[in-house]
């Protein structure tokens, strides 16, 4: 089945979002993260995460992309776990496996067992290219780990004033959850959960923040859908083929004017007419 992205996105000539190049939001975003709001968000990310992978299990595990210089894969049972730094620079950093883009993924076809995807979807300019990559080297019941920013909370006041001056992360293409949704159904994608969190308004002070912690332990249950950002977990689905066996030419089954047998009504109603003749 061949999917429309364009037609399907594009909306009266509009772009994806308003921060340009990717590579550039990137690097913005690795800033970001540096400020007080951004740790604190980080802080979040990470013990989500650290509960989600330790539930998931292969040999081979892929980070695309880093926010931070934090290890987000310390709780992650899987044998071998790799980070893919981009955009491709020098010297390759410590903690990176390799580089590379996450529209080109150079790594083979169904060799993955678990990916995260930290809030790359929200910064590019082909999001669907990279799911498409994404689809293509997990293996089958494999899973995607993916952090999203959510266009529905108490953010969306800070986006729609910060986002046209390219402000990362405001300027960021935010994705609602159905269109998330749609987006993996398409690609043979089964939702396994969706987690919204972090209820705080973004600001920077330090101790109105930490007073405001109250939200996020009551915002799961009161307001859940007003997160911040989620955190979506999807198995790729194992297409299991039907075999089609040898068609055996079997004899016709013939029923014959025997005693003890019944004649076929259409003979039955030909003699029947010879007769009547």
């Amino acid at each position: 089945m061949k999917i429309n992205w364009k037609k399907r996105e594009h909306r009266q000539g509009k772009p994806f979002h308003r921060c340009g190049d990717m590579v550039e939001a990137w690097h913005q975003l690795q800033n970001w993260y540096q400020t007080r709001l951004g740790t604190a968000l980080a802080e979040h990310e990470q013990a989500l995460l650290d509960e989600t992978l330790s539930n998931l299990f292969g040999y081979q595990l892929l980070q695309v992309g880093r926010i931070n210089d934090e290890d987000w894969l310390t709780s992650s049972r899987v044998s071998q776990c790799n980070v893919m730094d981009f955009p491709p620079k020098e010297p390759l950093t410590k903690t990176a496996s390799f580089q590379g883009l996450p529209e080109y993924l150079p790594i083979q076809t169904a060799s993955m067992d678990v990916i995260v995807l930290p809030h790359v979807l929200e910064f590019s300019l082909q999001p669907h290219e990279i799911l498409r990559e994404i689809e293509r080297v997990l293996i089958p019941e494999g899973h995607v780990a993916m952090l999203i920013f959510n266009p529905f909370s108490i953010w969306s006041f800070w986006r729609l004033s910060l986002g046209w001056r390219r402000k990362v992360p405001w300027c960021g293409r935010f994705l609602s959850t159905t269109r998330v949704k749609d987006w993996l159904a398409l690609l043979g994608f089964d939702v396994v959960s969706i987690q919204n969190y972090f209820y705080r308004p973004p600001l920077q002070q330090k101790v109105i923040m930490q007073r405001l912690q109250l939200l996020d332990r009551v915002g799961g249950r009161l307001w859940p859908i007003f997160g911040a950002s989620k955190l979506v977990v999807a198995k790729k689905r194992l297409v299991t083929l039907t075999p089609i066996g040898p068609r055996w030419s079997r004899p016709k089954a013939r029923i014959g004017a025997q005693p003890g047998l019944v004649e076929p009504f259409q003979r039955k109603h030909n003699e029947r007419q010879v007769h009547d003749k």
